[in-house]
């Protein structure tokens, strides 16, 4: 079943049925990215080999490189994937800092980034 982009109801569901139906690559590449979903969102850490082969031997270029990238750091992945931990509390704070950072680029020092930081 292929959900309709933000609900919009029966005729965007038949719209992406039928765009997926005419584009192969288009169709294995939503499989291949629900399936990815599924295995992070269920902590499925050891299902993500097989989830690589079958990527390559449909040889889809962009999930190729998702793949590599897993590949290069695969144990980092499969030690984090299982952990319920979650760094997002911290990466919305450096997500802060950052913003604050670039707004007062080449107006102030770091004594003021310092206070706005401390402020915000």
């Amino acid at each position: 079943m292929v959900r309709g982009c933000g609900g919009y109801g029966a005729e965007a569901d038949a719209a992406a049925k039928s765009v997926l139906a005419d584009c192969a690559e288009l169709d294995a590449l939503t499989r291949h990215v629900r399936s990815f979903v599924t295995k992070l969102t269920e902590r499925q850490g050891k299902g993500l080999p097989k989830w690589r082969d079958v990527v390559r031997q449909d040889d889809l270029p962009s999930l190729l490189t998702l793949a590599a990238g897993i590949d290069r750091d695969r144990d980092a992945v499969a030690a984090g994937l299982p952990l319920s931990w979650s760094s997002s509390a911290v990466e919305s704070d450096v997500n802060r800092i950052k913003m604050l950072k670039r707004q007062m680029f080449g107006r102030a020092g770091f004594q003021l980034l310092w206070e706005s930081v401390l402020l915000a």
